[in-house]
């Protein structure tokens, strides 16, 4: 074998030891890896990437990683090349609150905004999540999933109508009643049937600068339901896309 043949592998393995595996930061890439990257106090930056960017990148193949500067979240693209769906790989941002009103009537002729938002339990994004009064608003368009609970009682009115209670709820966007209803059987007021619970668990298509609320109304007598007690009523909003 002549010198010229021992330099040809020479670089053939010198080529494929050099592509076969990186390492930054180590001279031991793990096996399993094609790129090791180690170090003690520093870490690794993505593209970021306005929505507008995002939107002009050519073709994005699957599993494409960029990190959003307009909503400071890594996304990744789980769709096609011809049809990217860019989903987020950071937590979901929430925000969750409790009745502390418990001398409000839920039990009313015609849906009207209840007083769910009394307490915040927590807001992971301020910027994305604001209340005034009853309603909360949402300004970034995505899908968000949504759950109110509602517990109550009705007093002992002392006739006939606080017998039968019962109140109906649904989730409202922009003030129109939207979605599933939570809705139980009458309040008996006997044998210690005073009290009931309502629940809705709800994924909505949200477009910013829409507002949430949440409406209840009478489906039986008239007499006046208020919230059981604080802290047992709450709304929790999760932006889930």
């Amino acid at each position: 074998m002549n010198k010229i043949t021992y330099c040809l592998i020479a670089l053939l393995c010198l080529h494929s030891n050099c592509f076969s595996q990186v390492g930054i930061g180590t001279t031991s890439p793990d096996e399993s890896s094609i790129l090791d990257i180690e170090s003690a106090n520093k870490g690794v930056l993505v593209p970021r990437l306005s929505n507008n960017q995002i939107s002009t990148i050519s073709n994005p193949a699957s599993g494409l990683l960029v990190f959003n500067s307009d909503l400071n979240e890594f996304q990744f693209n789980c769709g096609s090349k011809l049809l990217p769906d860019w989903s987020k790989i950071s937590h979901n941002m929430s925000v969750k609150y409790s009745n502390t009103n418990t001398s409000t009537n839920i039990n009313t002729s015609t849906f009207a905004n209840v007083p769910i938002f009394g307490s915040q339990d927590w807001n992971d994004d301020s910027t994305l999540y604001n209340r005034s009064g009853n309603v909360i608003t949402i300004n970034a368009t995505g899908r968000y999933r949504i759950t109110a609970n509602i517990s109550y009682g009705v007093e002992n009115a002392g006739n006939n109508s606080h017998t039968r209670v019962a109140v109906e709820m649904q989730l409202a966007i922009n003030d129109i009643p939207t979605g599933t209803f939570g809705s139980t059987g009458y309040i008996r007021r006997t044998g210690g049937h005073n009290e009931a619970s309502l629940h809705i668990t709800e994924v909505f298509n949200i477009t910013a600068g829409q507002n949430i609320s949440l409406k209840t109304r009478r489906e039986g007598n008239s007499a006046a339901a208020t919230f059981r007690s604080a802290g047992t009523s709450n709304i929790y909003i999760e932006r889930i896309k």
